[in-house]
């Protein structure tokens, strides 16, 4: 898909209404500075379109992006953030459970993990959490530019296994300076897109 036209349409915080948008929502997840926002802006071709923080754990809302009139990123709040207190970590869980309880059109999570290290103990709590509420996460190796191809290949490796990945899940490695992975991560898009608008027309 060309972008062209996008805007952050709905800020949405702890005690704000989960917004009921008609159109495709696509999740993104992960922990503080995994990487989100760049791959975001990297997605849209803008260089710092969607928000990002210079404390990181500052980020304490769901952030819709609405892409070309025809399709939603939700920006979730990053986890895993260990210097905010473990009320404002709560709040976070809630907001974000809030979501997947109350969308109606969220179809794909995007699970970010950091390509360089094995994932931690949040990353595969919130890997359990995304496949309790009935999603089966894409999940999307960012930093990829700052390893070889043999140890991409070692990591996405011990990313399946640390995870315990449902067969069959995708791991795409990703780095939004060499844009590497960005064509797989769209074709994904576009592929949930006319699912979710053949499944309009059938209603």
């Amino acid at each position: 898909m060309n972008v062209h036209n996008v805007e952050l349409e709905t800020v949405c915080g702890i005690t704000s209404k989960v917004p009921d948008n008609e159109l495709l929502e696509i999740g993104f997840a992960g922990k503080s500075n995994v990487g989100k926002s760049s791959l975001i802006n990297a997605l849209i071709n803008r260089k710092s379109f969607a928000r990002t923080s210079a404390q990181p754990g500052k980020t304490q809302t769901i952030n819709f992006y609405k892409i070309e009139n025809k399709l939603y990123f939700v920006d979730l709040p990053g986890y895993g953030y260990a210097k905010v207190s473990k009320e404002v970590r709560e709040k976070w869980g809630k907001l974000i459970e809030k979501y997947l309880l109350n969308s109606k059109q969220l179809r794909i999570i995007f699970l970010l993990v950091d390509i360089r290290h094995e994932p931690g103990t949040n990353d595969v709590e919130m890997y359990k959490w995304i496949t309790y509420y009935g999603f089966n996460p894409v999940i999307i190796a960012t930093k990829a530019d700052k390893l070889s191809k043999n140890q991409i290949n070692k990591s996405v490796s011990v990313i399946r296994k640390k995870l315990n990945l449902i067969e069959g899940t995708p791991i795409i490695p990703f780095s939004s300076v060499t844009r590497q992975g960005k064509e797989e991560v769209w074709n994904f898009i576009d592929e949930y897109l006319l699912q979710f608008n053949e499944e309009e027309t059938e209603e």
